[in-house]
């Protein structure tokens, strides 16, 4: 933190000896013509989906502008919160860009409870024909006016697709949540799904779910397979269930001024090479769920895929509480709701039928 306490005073300085001398503009530094910082939350490391995506962004930014667009990446925190890092990138001063999860995105974009919907993908493809499709891009513009911040793309949050951890007994039926004790994200979306199911969910910060699921404060939680693998869950909970009932989702932004400060070819080159970085970080998160579900195989006392059929049963269940909640309570428009599960089901349907068309005749 002290080497960005230093870098922050000495970018203050340089903004303001610029401003003295009215030149002055977002992102300005004195090697390049400008620098695009970005921010995040995991940690440095080439074992996330972000960190690398990052880097291979930096590579081909940096080489279509010819270093005139220098890219700062700065992991694990180093820059506060998420909701602290996505108001810098507001202002597009000290940093452009940022990363977040989808209940720091609501608070800066409350439309985007829309894609806390239990049960909304059946697999992998279809998610991701969702989130780089135009339905959900047309969608993100709404960030522009709400934020300032303009939309890169979606990371699969450590795998997407979430799994049950928990004590006492495996998750199989929805009866099996009667009264347990769900950590959830302080989002309450998640609430009213787990409500819903008959759980009793617990809002806790990510950095009190070990205590509180040692102690007893919580029988369970859920996250992508990738996450139990990293924090080795299973010394916690016996049992994982991977049920794929929310799709984890982080938010790259980038400060609209700062966007509409660059020439045009470099405008260019940003959305390119965020659309290549998003590509390649959908495998590598696809790889660590995958390998974070091997993983808890052998080491929780029981693993368990939920069958397409107690998922359609639970989805029946938690779709319908979740509805009112977003709208009666949280005011999201009902159409916005039922236009998004038109879009997924179109999906459904048409990413199937193509694939057939191309691969199965």
């Amino acid at each position: 933190m002290k080497i960005w306490a230093d870098t922050v005073r000495l970018r203050h300085t340089a903004s303001a000896m610029a401003l003295a001398a009215g030149l002055a503009f977002p992102g300005a530094a004195s090697a390049q013509e400008f620098t695009l910082a970005i921010a995040h939350l995991l940690p440095e490391e080439m074992s996330n989906e972000v960190q690398p995506a990052l880097v291979h962004f930096k590579s081909l930014v940096e080489s279509k502008t010819k270093g005139e667009v220098e890219v700062e990446i700065f992991g694990a925190g180093q820059l506060g919160s998420e909701v602290e890092t996505a108001k810098q990138a507001q202002d597009g001063m000290l940093l452009q860009s940022t990363v977040i999860s989808s209940g720091a995105m609501s608070s800066f974009y409350p439309e985007y409870q829309v894609i806390t919907a239990p049960f909304l993908f059946p697999n992998y493809e279809v998610a991701h024909a969702f989130f780089d499709g135009e339905w959900f891009a047309n969608f993100m513009k709404g960030t522009i006016e709400s934020s300032g911040l303009r939309y890169l793309g979606t990371f699969d949050d450590g795998g997407g697709f979430v799994a049950f951890t928990n004590n006492g007994k495996p998750i199989k039926t929805v009866a099996d949540l009667e009264g347990m004790k769900i950590r959830v994200e302080e989002n309450p979306a998640h609430v009213a799904t787990m409500k819903a199911l008959g759980a009793s969910a617990t809002p806790l910060p990510w950095g009190e779910v070990i205590t509180a699921l040692s102690t007893g404060l919580a029988d369970g939680q859920f996250n992508a397979p990738g996450v139990s693998k990293n924090w080795k869950l299973w010394e916690v909970n016996d049992y994982t269930t991977l049920s794929g009932h929310v799709y984890n989702s982080q938010s790259w932004l980038i400060s609209e001024e700062f966007y509409q400060s660059l020439p045009d070819e470099y405008k260019e080159a940003v959305i390119t090479s965020a659309r290549e970085a998003i590509e390649l970080a959908h495998g590598i998160s696809a790889l660590a769920a995958i390998e974070g579900w091997n993983v808890s195989c052998e080491e929780f006392k029981e693993c368990y895929v939920l069958p397409e059929t107690e998922r359609t049963a639970m989805a029946e269940i938690a779709r319908p509480a979740w509805q009112t909640w977003i709208v009666d309570d949280f005011g999201v428009d009902a159409s916005l709701v039922e236009e998004m599960f038109a879009t997924v089901a179109d999906l459904t349907t048409s990413v199937a039928a193509t694939d057939m068309e191309k691969y199965g005749q």
